[in-house]
């Protein structure tokens, strides 16, 4: 809408530079409107039917005469071209620098790797691993629950997927391989895990961002095994790098509250707790 009110503008200032006889008229009619806007509106009236019956009747006249007009009026005719072209010219790149309306740009990241993952690189999770390293004495220990829980990356949100992916990526650049050990938990399970108490829990049903494939527990692989221990030195280590590359990426990492849950990362969206 802009673009056509700006063409019809500037055909109308280039009418008013080649034609002197619309000049003089729109001159007129500008001094009568200070006059009074009653007399203005009888007289333009007036004037318009007077303007289309001589374009009516001199119109062959005005053809003959029209190179005479241009030749004329070389300067009015410059600017005419001007006040045509440079509005519409404005006009159309101002339009081709704006995107329309529902294909605006993803809000801006500073990180880098981040800014290229949402601009199209797609990563390819990991193979399965084999499920008796799932089921070991000490994960029996420290997340009796990881036997039967899901690791299937297709129930994991696509974009949360790909955040993982480049943590997964990040991780591995810094010397720790990473294992998902839980994405998407079903509401069944996450109110069977709300039930063995506080410190497996404090989530009810569709309170974990789990639910919805967009939060995850990770563990870390050495030597073929999972190391899931806050007792190690190197998996607190690696569970700080985690953290730092983790928040980087923009999701929430477990290590910063109170019950803290130094393996669990999600990605936060407004209105998703709560919506069955």
């Amino acid at each position: 809408m802009p673009v056509v009110a700006l063409v019809l503008l500037a055909a109308m200032l280039g009418a008013l530079a080649c034609f002197p006889s619309l000049r003089e008229t729109a001159m007129r009619g500008a001094a009568r409107y200070a006059s009074g806007l009653g007399e203005w509106q009888r007289r333009i009236g007036s004037g318009c039917v007077a303007a289309l019956g001589e374009f009516g009747s001199n119109g062959r006249a005005i053809g003959v005469g029209m190179g005479r007009r241009l030749t004329r009026n070389r300067t009015w005719l410059a600017l005419g071209v001007v006040a045509v072209g440079l509005p519409v010219g404005l006009a159309i790149t101002v339009s081709a620098s704006r995107p329309l309306e529902g294909f605006e740009d993803r809000a801006r990241v500073a990180d880098p790797v981040l800014a290229a993952l949402l601009e199209g690189e797609h990563l390819v999770p990991p193979p399965a691993l084999p499920p008796e390293i799932f089921v070991t004495e000490d994960i029996k220990r420290d997340r009796p629950d990881i036997a039967t829980a899901s690791r299937d990356w297709a129930l994991v949100d696509g974009e949360f997927r790909q955040r993982l992916l480049v943590l997964f990526q990040q991780m591995h650049e810094r010397g720790y391989e990473m294992a998902l050990l839980e994405g998407y938990r079903s509401p069944e399970r996450q109110s069977e895990l709300a039930a063995l108490g506080p410190n497996v829990t404090r989530a009810g049903a569709f309170q974990s961002y789990h639910q919805f494939g967009l939060a995850a527990d990770l563990a870390f692989l050495r030597d073929g095994r999972l190391v899931i221990s806050e007792r190690d030195p190197w998996a607190m280590e690696g569970y700080r790098i985690l953290g730092e590359r983790a928040e980087a990426l923009g999701l929430t990492w477990g290590g910063r509250w109170k019950l803290m849950d130094f393996g669990h990362v999600e990605l936060r969206r407004g209105g998703v707790l709560g919506r069955k």
